[in-house]
């Protein structure tokens, strides 16, 4: 809000005044001034608790950066702790069951099989892990021909690959392509598992103790929804490497955009900032999200930041 854009402006310029003396200026009711404070602290632009002062942009943009790699970390614990879970209903439950909710699939070539089905099978989405295989030329081959056959029907197909896996020059020449066709790609530093999830009601795991030679395909609803849960973890901390983005770096006004939405001003106050309209600006946040692969505002400030755009 612009009363926020203002408060922070006089905290920079003339700090150590008191909240009152600062609301007398601003000619801002109570609830207007508190929830201008709220904002800034919710932004890392001020202290969470005490007197009001102003916190740099560059200090509030790495405790961001903070946060998301603690999240990241408390996910990869969850991750831990699902494999362990997944690991025991393999080893001590789905012997007991002989329902069909549940199927292990051994050999290369009935789980390369498998994935084929699946994928002429999707309808809507096709998501996926991809921590360490996909090394081969032919596996990759194989891989890029089952996602076109889900891209040709417009399934939305996105993968997470880790960043190390990108450094192969073949692995890279391959997302390139699948990114080209239309899928989604993200990296991440460290992916515990590989998984497979289609439309939400089928999912492929690797099979504890099989060392790659087995996969457990799983079509019981309520454990493809903790699958599917899983996967969209960790796309919400994963983020388009430099590789697959379209320019290698915004042009000013984009990094200006960048800049003055990292400091917490809103797209009105950015137009006055910059001489140009809301519109305008709008549709400069809208291009540097997408560019970004950003799901919100917030996300495109973490992505933007990694990339030392800002």
């Amino acid at each position: 809000m612009e009363t926020s854009t203002a408060l922070y402006a006089l905290l920079l310029a003339e700090p150590g005044r008191e909240a009152a003396e600062l609301r007398a200026e601003l000619g801002c009711g109570e609830e207007e001034f508190e929830a201008a404070v709220d904002e800034l602290r919710s932004l890392g632009l001020a202290p969470a608790s005490g007197r009001l002062t102003a916190v740099p942009v560059d200090t509030a943009v790495r405790a961001l950066l903070a946060e998301a790699d603690h999240r990241y970390a408390e996910l990869a614990d969850r991750a831990r702790a699902t494999r362990a879970a997944v690991d025991r209903l393999h080893t001590d439950f789905l012997p007991l069951r002989t329902a069909p909710a549940h199927e292990l699939v051994r050999g290369p070539d009935r789980i390369a099989a498998l994935l084929e089905d699946a994928a002429r099978g999707a309808r809507t989405e096709a998501l996926s892990l991809r921590p360490g295989q996909d090394r081969s030329p032919s596996a990759l081959a194989g891989k890029l021909a089952r996602e076109r056959i889900a891209l040709a029907r417009r399934v939305e197909l996105r993968t997470i690959y880790p960043v190390a896996a990108l450094h192969r020059p073949a692995v890279l020449a391959h997302v390139q392509e699948l990114t080209a066709a239309g899928a989604r790609i993200r990296v991440a530093h460290t992916l515990p598992l590989w998984l497979i999830v289609v439309d939400a009601h089928l999912a492929v795991l690797p099979a504890p103790g099989e060392a790659g030679a087995a996969a457990v395909v799983v079509r019981d609803p309520a454990v493809v929804g903790v699958v599917r849960e899983l996967f969209e973890h960790f796309w919400a901390a994963a983020w388009i490497p430099p590789e697959l983005l379209g320019p290698a770096a915004p042009d000013d006004r984009h990094r200006e955009v960048l800049r003055l939405l990292a400091a917490g001003l809103t797209d009105r106050a950015i137009g006055r900032k910059l001489e140009i309209s809301d519109r305008t600006v709008r549709r400069l946040v809208a291009d540097l999200t997408a560019d970004l692969g950003a799901d919100s505002r917030f996300q495109a400030g973490v992505h933007a930041a990694r990339l030392g755009w800002i």
